[in-house]
């Protein structure tokens, strides 16, 4: 299914590109999340107007993305959590509590779709987490995972 991108898409092309995507790549996450339209000559007519006008929002986005990245960048945040005598945890650290943890520590607001934890946080420890916030910028942070009755 061909379609045009409305904003940069890192590993799939940029803003205004026509690009051939399976349909549910397309239908499902592109054109559902208006990254994209489908790619008809009344669509590409009116991309080529406001190439301009998108191009200025990514780099303001790209701008902002550069702020947020300097706050955070190679930062080491503690999580503290319940955990058993063998040091595993009872449940996971998932993205929703690495936002949450980032929004109250750094004042820096993160959609839980854009970290990625390197690997799943099951155990005490540090862990590497990237931060996708642009398609050109990736931010990495450490979580460290303490126990609850160590902190007290």
């Amino acid at each position: 299914m061909k379609v045009i991108l409305l904003e940069n898409i890192r590993k799939v092309g940029s803003i205004g590109d026509i690009i051939d995507v399976k349909r549910g790549y397309a239908r499902n996450f592109l054109i559902s999340k208006k990254k994209a339209l489908f790619a008809s000559k009344d669509n590409i007519q009116e991309v080529e107007k406001i190439k301009q006008e998108l191009s200025k929002k990514d780099q303001e986005k790209k701008k902002q993305s550069k702020n947020i990245h300097e706050q955070i960048q190679n930062k080491i945040l503690e999580v503290k959590k319940l955990s058993t005598e063998n040091k595993e945890l009872y449940g996971s650290v998932k993205p929703t509590e690495i936002s949450k943890i980032l929004s109250e520590k750094l004042n820096v607001d993160i959609n839980p779709s854009l970290i990625q934890p390197v690997k799943e946080i099951k155990s005490l420890g540090t862990f590497k987490v990237k931060i996708n916030l642009h398609s050109e910028i990736q931010s990495e942070i450490s979580i460290k995972v303490i126990s609850e009755e160590i902190a007290k």
